[in-house]
C-alpha cells in the first residue's frame, strides 16, 4: 500500500527537493506531512518494513521454488523483486536526506521498475490461481 500510495502521489517531490537544495521554504511543508512530506516518510516507512521483512524471510525462509525453468525465473523474479522494493527508497532517502541529485533519477527509474515487477508479479500469481489451478496463492497464504 505504501509503495502504491507513493507510486500515485509523487507529483511536486521534484519541485520540493529543488526548493530545499535552494534553501528556500518547501512547498505544503515537507518536513510535516503535506503532500511531500507525507511521501518522504511513507517511503521511509515502506523502507523500514522491506528492512523488517527481508530480516524475517532470513530467519523464516520462504517457500520452495518449483523446478525446473518456471522455478528459476520465480527465484529469480523474487530476488528482482526484493531488491528494487529495497533500492527505491534507500534512492529516495539518499536524494531527500542526503542532498544527492544524482540518485533522484535513479530512484524514479526504480520506482517504475517496481511498480512494473510488481505488476508482473501480481499477473502471474492470478495466473497461476485462475488458470493453472495448482494452489501457488495458497502456499503463499498458510501459515507455517
Amino acid at each position: 500500500l505504501g509503495v502504491g500510495f507513493n507510486y500515485l502521489f509523487s507529483e511536486g517531490m521534484e519541485d520540493a527537493f529543488d526548493a530545499m537544495m535552494e534553501g528556500e521554504t518547501v512547498a505544503e511543508g515537507a518536513e510535516g506531512f503535506g503532500m511531500p512530506g507525507l511521501h518522504i516518510w511513507v517511503g521511509v516507512a515502506v523502507l523500514a518494513l522491506i528492512v523488517l521483512r527481508l530480516v524475517v524471510r532470513l530467519f523464516q525462509g520462504a517457500p520452495e521454488a518449483g523446478p525446473g525453468t518456471a522455478g528459476l525465473i520465480a527465484t529469480w523474479g523474487h530476488r528482482a523483486l526484493y531488491l528494487i522494493m529495497f533500492a527505491a527508497p534507500t534512492l529516495g532517502a539518499l536524494t531527500w536526506f542526503g542532498g544527492i541529485e544524482a540518485t533522484g533519477d535513479l530512484h524514479v527509474l526504480a520506482a517504475n521498475t517496481l511498480m512494473v515487477l510488481a505488476g508482473g508479479h501480481a499477473l502471474v500469481a492470478l495466473y497461476h490461481q485462475y488458470f493453472l489451478k495448482d494452489g501457488l496463492m495458497l502456499r503463499m497464504m498458510r501459515s507455517r
